[in-house]
């Protein structure tokens, strides 16, 4: 799997993407210049049926053409036609893209800086999404977004955060006293990030999502990391656990069974990574992953017959159980859904 599209919902919302007057008028020049061009025009009319209702939206800023930067303008500028244009008071959820290779790979302070600077206008900002992008704009093993922390310190009332791009990611946050959703997304998690995610002080954490991924793209997160996350001892809230795209999800499921946080969770996702059968013999083996409410188990490596028996017994204990995509080991042996 590579993410090969662009968020289309998020925060319970679809997402739209702004497109302001000047970019407009940048895309019509440029097609008058181009035979065909006018097939790549963007048509206004879906914007101002979205500005009647601009809080039914997540909103997308993105410019991987450079069209809201005709004149090397910075990425502040493109926020300040975005809020002269979309009432901020009404903009509750965001999703941030591409803003050209230059700088999503070389220069991603230039973006986050921005982002920072207009979070006093979006004072009800409480879902954000940041670096949705897709293989063509970069591989997440690029995305090298350092200390992102002063994005969930500008908005202390955001109650979702996803960030995609975990190589060189940072997050040292002292304390967010809203947010109840947290997720990382990355072909690798670097241990001293999960430990900067443990040693937060997040009181209204209810959903955290890990995507573990592999060592060779930083993925040096093993259960001992998160050890006081499994010990119970922090983030004592979280019900819904994510330990997605795992190199061993094997190891992970023995971990969980022995852990005290099992007994809390609601919801467990293992999906993405490498299941076998023997970590499948260990769930079931181990009454408390009966006690779920659902168990998403999506594309695992598990033979036919484990996997039925496996679902006989989850659904006969009331859990809700995915188990779509079954893969076969090949000759490079198991691999996890994301890496590069």
């Amino acid at each position: 799997m590579t993410f090969d599209t662009h968020l289309a919902e998020y925060a319970g919302r679809p997402v739209f993407e702004y497109r302001s007057a000047q970019a407009l008028a940048a895309q019509r020049a440029w097609a008058e210049r181009h035979p065909g061009g006018r097939r790549e025009l963007t048509d206004p009319l879906p914007l101002l049926a979205a500005l009647r209702t601009p809080s039914s939206f997540t909103w997308r800023l993105s410019d991987p053409e450079g069209w809201e930067s005709q004149e090397g303008e910075p990425v502040q500028r493109y926020y300040e036609r975005f809020c002269a244009e979309v009432p901020p008071e009404s903009v509750e959820a965001l999703v941030i893209g591409s803003h050209g290779e230059r700088i999503d790979v070389s220069e991603p302070e230039l973006v986050r800086r921005a982002l920072v600077e207009a979070a006093p206008r979006w004072a009800g900002l409480r879902s954000l999404f940041y670096a949705d992008l897709t293989y063509h704009e970069a591989d997440v093993s690029w995305l090298l977004l350092g200390d992102v922390s002063a994005i969930p310190n500008a908005f202390p009332r955001l109650e979702r955060l996803g960030l995609r791009g975990t190589s060189e990611l940072s997050l040292p946050v002292e304390r967010h006293a809203s947010l109840r959703s947290l997720t990382l997304e990355g072909g690798g998690l670097p241990a001293d990030l999960a430990r900067d995610v443990l040693a937060s002080d997040y009181p209204a954490l209810e959903h955290l999502e890990l995507w573990l991924g592999v060592e060779d793209y930083g993925g040096t997160t093993a259960p001992d990391d998160l050890a006081p996350l499994l010990e119970g001892r922090v983030h004592t809230g979280i019900r819904s656990l994510g330990l997605r795209n795992a190199e061993d999800t094997d190891t992970w499921v023995r971990a969980l069974a022995d852990s005290a946080v099992l007994e809390r969770l609601e919801v467990l996702d293992l999906s993405m990574g490498t299941l076998t059968d023997a970590g499948a013999e260990t769930l079931l083996g181990t009454p408390a992953f009966r006690g779920l409410r659902r168990l998403d188990l999506h594309r695992h490596f598990m033979t036919a017959e484990t996997e039925r028996r496996l679902i006989e017994a989850l659904t006969a204990a009331g859990v809700e159980t995915d188990t779509s995509d079954r893969l076969h080991a090949d000759g490079d042996g198991l691999y996890p859904s994301v890496t590069e």
